[in-house]
């Protein structure tokens, strides 16, 4: 039978979550089981995509489309695995599909309620999610911590879980803060509570990790494991680390991979984790600096940029260089234009992606700078497009040329909204999305990256660059590198063939993988450190 681990959290939100339940995954892959992850947000949103990075971070978007959880991410990075957007389960799509089967009659005059019907439709998704995927292992996030009112219905559907699957076939793991007192106490009261506020809905953890500054001592772990009803076997120190891929090497350490398959009734095997081994310790021994600026308008908050981080932290492992990142808000440099001369001190610039007219001038003056300095430079989506609007400016001579998005009344609209979207109305859900073919044209830097003449890379975006401007673009030194099936632009060039000016529509941060890093990336950063 299918083995479910249900993943909870517990004393506040940001402990990292994601990156272990994916560490879970991996582990228990590594044993030879097969694995597939599930991201429940409980938020009313029918999917992370309308919402601000500022709310919820990075909108990770899968290959059939899906814009989900950035937790997706991690579950892809770690696990090494395509998944689909039906793996993000959001109160919305819950209570959407209710509302719809209550008006189509599907309940036969019942009345509509929280249990059974919004418990069973949470089950059947997590079911239909295991059927299709025929994973060994189905891991189950909750979102949030326990205790939110949100958050209620789906733990009920993981405590039924037991109920219905059996003792052997499902495990609860949570997680929570272990705080250090300026005393340097070590304080388990808050996981205590914690754990408290888990069994009063019904739910005792079979396994309990603690995040802190610091590992557990023996004195810590066997508090929590009394107070929390576990053998001390049954409790696991992770403290926060410099790179969360160390994460299933040190839960490994202290036993709990044999734990889990144990309490699993599955044959205990040793993972094999000797390839993500090699890669920690390639992410360890990075000497050589580079500095990168990182351009973009949600620069305070680090996560709505997480897969960018990620692609570089991959690629520099495996060409030995340490990336240090300089982030520079785009709304800053608009407000002091002198703060432009940091970008002096940079080996090389990312232009971010993001949506709206906030910062973007800002980024335009960076890109120019950039350009004209002949720094090294990669723009992703929005950013490929501002380097459009740059480039017509500054090297086209079209004076107050830009993106409709951004102007609607500029004389020279180089960056227009895609033909398809013209007429949508809706906004959820109806960006060009997903995987999308990319015909690459040879003897380009493009070329030269992925080695192929077609690829598919990952897509988020509604404009694109207004064919009408291609001729005269290419006259002032773009060059256009790459092509969609429809005939859009998606990769422009600068420069020679020894310099790297480059920008793509698509984002291929988001299948870049700890070991096999993105094309994009690794060329970036090895290009960087040839330099260095």
């Amino acid at each position: 039978m299918t083995k479910y681990i249900f993943v909870t959290g517990g004393v506040l939100s940001g402990l990292g979550k994601g990156t272990i339940a994916a560490s879970i995954g991996l582990l228990v892959k590594s044993a030879g089981y097969s694995v597939t992850a599930i991201k429940i947000d409980p938020y009313l949103n029918v999917d992370a995509g309308t919402m601000s990075p500022f709310a919820h971070g990075e909108v990770f978007v899968t290959d059939d489309g899906g814009e989900t959880d950035m937790d997706i991410g991690h579950y892809e990075r770690f696990l090494n695995v395509d998944l689909s957007k039906k793996n993000n389960i959001t109160s919305g799509q819950i209570y959407y599909s209710i509302i719809m089967k209550e008006r189509r009659g599907e309940y036969l005059g019942q009345c509509v309620q929280i249990i059974p019907h919004v418990v069973n439709e949470i089950k059947e998704r997590i079911r239909e999610i295991s059927r299709e995927s025929g994973a060994d292992v189905v891991i189950v996030e909750i979102g949030g911590t326990v205790g939110d009112i949100e958050g209620l219905p789906f733990q009920e559907a993981a405590r039924q879980m037991r109920f219905d699957e059996g003792v052997k076939n499902t495990f609860y793991v949570h997680i929570g803060l272990a705080p250090i007192l300026p005393s340097g106490e070590l304080k388990t009261k808050p996981i205590q509570h914690s754990v408290q506020e888990l069994r009063r809905i019904g739910i005792q953890p079979d396994a309990l990790i603690a995040r802190s500054q610091r590992h557990l001592d023996d004195e810590a772990r066997h508090k929590l494991a009394l107070h929390s009803n576990l053998p001390p076997s049954g409790v696991f120190s992770c403290p926060f680390l410099e790179t969360s891929y160390e994460i299933p090497l040190m839960l490994n350490e202290q036993g709990f991979t044999k734990y889990l398959l144990e309490r699993l009734d599955l044959e205990v095997r040793e993972p094999d984790l000797s390839t993500w081994n090699s890669f920690v310790e390639r992410l360890k021994k990075r000497s050589k600096p580079v500095k990168i600026a990182m351009v973009g308008k949600y620069t305070k908050l680090k996560d709505s940029y997480v897969s960018i981080i990620e692609a570089l932290n991959h690629a520099s492992a495996w060409n030995g260089v340490k990336p240090e990142l300089i982030w520079i808000e785009s709304t800053d440099i608009e407000k002091n234009p002198g703060l432009i001369n940091e970008l002096d001190k940079v080996d090389g610039a990312i232009i971010l992606p993001g949506f709206g007219k906030r910062g973007s001038e800002g980024k335009i003056e960076a890109i120019k700078y950039l350009r004209e300095e002949g720094k090294p430079t990669l723009g992703i989506c929005f950013g490929m497009q501002l380097m459009v609007v740059e480039a017509a400016r500054n090297l086209a001579g079209l004076r107050n040329a830009n993106s409709t998005e951004l102007d609607s009344n500029t004389p020279h609209p180089v960056v227009i909204l895609s033909p398809e979207q013209l007429g949508v109305q809706d906004k959820g859900g109806t960006l060009r999305l997903g995987a999308r073919r990319i015909i690459i044209t040879p003897g380009t830097l493009a070329w030269r990256i992925y080695g192929t003449n077609e690829v598919y890379e990952r897509h988020r975006h509604r404009y694109i660059v207004n064919p009408k401007y291609i001729d005269l673009l290419e006259a002032s030194g773009i060059r256009i590198s790459g092509y969609s099936e429809e005939g859009h632009v998606e990769i422009i060039e600068y420069g020679d063939g020894n310099s790297f000016y480059l920008g793509l529509q698509a984002h291929p941060e988001f299948k870049s993988r700890p070991l096999n890093p993105s094309p994009v990336f690794n060329e970036f950063m090895k290009y960087l450190s040839i330099r260095k």
